[in-house]
This record gives structure tokens, sequence and C-alpha cells, in this order.
């Protein structure tokens, strides 16, 4: 049998590193309109990086299939289709470089099949999402359970080419530099962003640490509130639920993009198990809690995946605490289209059941709603 192994971790991988960091903070300063959504952003990062001379000796870049409607550049001389024969490269394995992996990987065999290829290292882009699918988010249903229980994995869900890019230069910066252990995984699609803006430094930190306040509450201090949380392309009705929250009912809303449930569910699990076994010691805090225990509006978060990716978030957070996924409401509809997501009036309606049953809003209310919007 011939053996393979694994790749060694060097002062050089965190020089190669560095330098593809260097180059995507360059093109964040450049505008490219069609660069806007997730998976065109991390497509011409990639392209970028694979171009340049100075950091296509420092990246490894594959790709898998190539994304419908994009067209390969004669200039990709680098481009591999598959991570294994690095894995038979003595000079490969004596050196790691940092690895960019696009994909089309429906199945959680597939991915499963695909990190075991790239020894459990690098950034996965998979865009699923693009096609149509009878599945949310273009994913078999064992994917998001896949992705949530594999340890070695850090899975986000942006939603916008500058989320894309925060967490890629973070990514970077944890397995290469720092020397971190794992993969990361990001599900990314294709719609334009027109709904988050650009991004600070400070929530470029925080996207990568899970979630991120994309606006403050709009409304005076008399109106009801909820806090209303998205993850990739479900954020834009997250958003549009929060304008006609507000436009028909009166309610204001805080609104935050959440790029990692799973990974503020289990920041959240640390911090819980290290105070259980500290017990003498004031709790120790995270990122969820510092975000959304200050106060006690509903908090509505949703996914674009089943419910179950939002469920882990809940037991963390005090208040009443609603999570909705493609799954909760209505079954899929029977032709499906790309970018389908969570729709916009459950959102609202979900939102203010959760103020009646905090006697913050009549409960004649949510019966208006259902008829409103032909819930019924």
């Amino acid at each position: 049998m011939i053996g393979f192994s694994s790749f060694n971790t060097t002062r050089e991988t965190g020089l190669a590193a560095q330098a593809c960091i260097e180059k995507i903070q360059a093109l964040a300063d450049q505008s490219h309109a069609q660069c806007a959504s997730p998976l065109y952003t991390m497509i011409d990062i990639a392209d970028r990086l694979e171009r340049d001379p100075q950091t296509s000796k420092n990246v490894w870049v594959v790709r898998s299939n190539q994304p419908p409607g994009v067209e390969s550049s004669p200039d990709h001389t680098h481009t591999r289709i598959s991570a294994w024969p690095l894995r038979f490269s003595p000079q490969a394995c004596a050196s790691e470089k940092p690895l960019l992996y696009l994909t089309s990987s429906a199945t959680s065999a597939e991915l499963c099949a695909l990190s075991s290829e790239a020894a459990q290292r690098g950034i996965v882009c998979n865009d699923i999402e693009t096609l149509s699918s009878a599945w949310p988010k273009g994913a078999h249903p064992w994917v998001p359970l896949w992705l949530a229980a594999n340890p070695q994995c850090l899975p986000f869900d942006p939603a916008s080419g500058a989320e894309a890019r925060a967490i890629a230069i973070a990514a970077l910066q944890s397995l290469y530099v720092e020397g971190s252990d794992g993969f990361y995984y990001m599900a990314l699609h294709d719609e334009p962003n027109d709904f988050t803006g650009p991004m600070s430094n400070h929530s470029a930190h925080q996207a990568f640490k899970g979630m991120y306040k994309i606006s403050e509450t709009v409304g005076n201090a008399e109106q009801p509130k909820v806090r209303l949380l998205g993850a990739g392309l479900a954020l834009r009705s997250v958003i549009s639920a929060a304008q006609m929250l507000r436009e028909d009912w009166g309610v204001a809303s805080e609104l935050w993009s959440c790029p990692s449930y799973t990974r503020l569910a289990r920041d959240a699990d640390r911090a819980q198990r290290w105070s259980r076994v500290h017990p003498d010691v004031p709790r120790r805090s995270s990122h969820l809690r510092e975000c959304l225990n200050a106060g006690n509006s509903p908090v509505i978060a949703v996914t674009g995946y089943a419910q179950h990716v939002v469920d882990q978030i809940g037991a963390h957070i005090n208040a009443r605490f609603v999570a909705l996924g493609a799954d909760s409401t209505a079954s899929m509809p029977a032709e499906p289209t790309p970018g389908q997501t969570v729709d916009k009036r459950w959102i609202v309606t979900l939102a203010l059941r959760a103020l009646a049953e905090d006697d913050k809003v009549p409960q004649v209310y949510v019966e208006q709603a259902m008829q409103r919007y032909q819930l019924q």
C-alpha cells in the first residue's frame, strides 16, 4: 500500500500566509462590482492569488469543478483539480502552504472525502447554493449536521462579499500564522450584496467570532423591540422583515448578521463547561452572551438551513428565543430554484407572536398578520 503524509507547518508557511493576507487586504481597497457576492469575491481572490507572481508560489488553489457561468482564465497555469497530488509530494508535505479549495459538494459524503483529501486543512468554499435543488441551500440534510458535529471543521455562511473576505483573512491567520488545527468551510451564494455595506475592522473581527451588529435599533423607547439575527442569504429576508415590522406594526428591530451559529454555540458551550467546573470564580463569558444578554427583547434567529442549525444557540439566550429555518413553516416548493430562503412574512409573524407572549403587543396582531400575509 502506498502511504501519504500530512502537511508540515513551518516558518515559511506563516510567511506565505502573510503574503496572501496582504494581497487580499489590498484587494479590499479596490472596487469590483462583480465581486459583491460571497461566491464571486472568493473566486476573485483565488484568481488574483494565482495570477500574481508574488503570491502564486505561496498558495495552493484547488478547483474541483467550474461554477456555472464562470469562465476559466487562460492565465490559470497553477490551477489544481485535486489536493491528492499534494499529499504525495515530498516538497509539499515538507512545508505547508495555504490551501483554498473551491468545490460544489452537495452531500456530507463528498465533503468527508474532500476534507480527507485535503488532510483536514484549508479553506473550503462550496457553491452549491447557486444550483437548483430540492434541499435548503442546495445541501443534503446531513450536510449541516456533519458541519456542526465535525470538531475539525468551523463552518460559516457569509451574507456578503465583505464577510467572506474577512473570514478568509482571519482563517489564513488562524490556520497558517498561528498554527491552529482543522479547516474552515464557507457556503457561498452568488446574490449581489446591497444590504450590509462596508465592514469596519471591528465588525470583521466580530464576524469571524460568529456575529456582529449591522443596525442599531430604529424607533423610540416606547416601541416594542425585537432582535433579528440572520445568516447568509437569509439575512436579506431578515432585513426586509425589519422594515415590515416597523411600517406595518410599529415594532423596532435590532439587526445582527450571524455568519456562524455553530461557532457561537461552540464558544458558548465551552464557556459554560468552564464555568461549571470553576464555580468559585466569575462565570466565563462568550461572544454570544456579550452580544445578546444585555437586553430582554425577543431574539428571532433565522437560517437558510434547517432549524436545528439555529437551535444550537437557544440554550444560551436569556430572552424569549425563536429559531426559524427552511423547514420551520412549510415544505419546499415543487420546483425549487437557486437562492430561495425563509419567507419574510413568517419572520414578521413569529416576531409578533414572541412579543405577544411577552405582553408587548396585543395577541390580535398575530391573527391579523396571518390574515394579512395569507399564511393561513
